[in-house]
């Protein structure tokens, strides 16, 4: 398998990193190709990659197309792209947030040619990412499969329905924020009490990642986060006070309210 990246930002910096650190494909059978040649360079002397002299000759010599460029830019660069894609017939990657299948196929101008629609978050970049996918009508189960195993190089995936891919947003795509704003809280509480924010952040972020590790771990046991809570509330003790207080500040309604925000405008901005 070859991948092309078109795009050499950020995302796919990370993803082919990932690719390649976990031997899915040898730096080799990458190509790349960004509008800043340094950037796609730079990248390209870290893996071993190749860097194509143009998006064309990314999508003619790659068997699946990452395309890794911002939404606003994404329609003028696959509509320029659609009659090199329909001809080569590559699997195709959209990680453009808020653009549909449906869109996608329509720059493609009914190619018939398989698309799996990505979406990434920002934890990609340490190799903690989760990916949510979502195939057109062309895209077959071995074409989802072998995305699916790219963006399992840089953490977990799932395949959604793209009915979901809103509430998806709001509790993978947006929610690292959210976990961003209850660590510095956390420290910022510890700094009232005089604790050094620096270290404050460290034991406030290690404490979330524990946490996050033990919901998945006991999830196969039939274990749920509400039973983790009861298990570290003693009665009467200081926890159950904590999190009395923090109900009683509307903690759970502001979180369901942030995650209907983030769906109510990203639904939005689809349609």
């Amino acid at each position: 398998m070859t991948i092309g990246f078109i795009g050499a930002g950020t995302m796919a910096g990370a993803i082919v990193r990932g690719v390649t650190a976990a031997g899915v494909v040898p730096g080799g059978d990458v190509l790349l190709y960004d509008v800043n040649e340094s950037a796609a360079q730079r990248l390209a002397d870290d893996v071993g990659a190749t860097v194509a002299d143009s998006a064309e000759a990314v999508v003619a010599g790659s068997d699946v197309v990452v395309l890794a460029v911002k939404p606003q830019v994404l329609p003028a660069v696959l509509g320029d792209l659609a009659s090199a894609v329909v001809e080569r017939r590559p699997v195709l990657v959209s990680i453009a947030a808020g653009i549909t299948l449906a869109a996608l196929d329509a720059l493609l101008r009914g190619g018939d040619v398989p698309v799996v629609r990505v979406m990434p978050n920002v934890n990609a970049m340490i190799g903690a990412g989760m990916a949510a996918l979502c195939g057109n009508e062309a895209a077959g189960e071995a074409d989802v499969a072998r995305v699916e195993e790219i963006f399992a190089a840089v953490g977990g995936t799932v395949v959604l329905a793209e009915k979901d891919f809103a509430t998806y947003t709001a509790i993978a795509g947006s929610s690292p924020a959210f976990v961003f704003t209850f660590i510095d809280a956390l420290a910022r509480g510890a700094v009232r009490d005089g604790m050094p924010k620096a270290l404050a952040t460290r034991i406030a972020a290690q404490a979330v990642l524990g946490s996050a590790r033990m919901v998945l771990e006991r999830a196969d046991d039939g274990v749920s986060p509400a039973d983790l809570v009861d298990m570290v509330c003693s009665p009467g003790g200081t926890t159950i006070a904590g999190i009395v207080a923090m109900e009683e500040a509307g903690f759970t309604p502001a979180v369901v309210r942030g995650v209907r925000a983030v769906v109510d405008r990203d639904r939005e901005l689809a349609d």
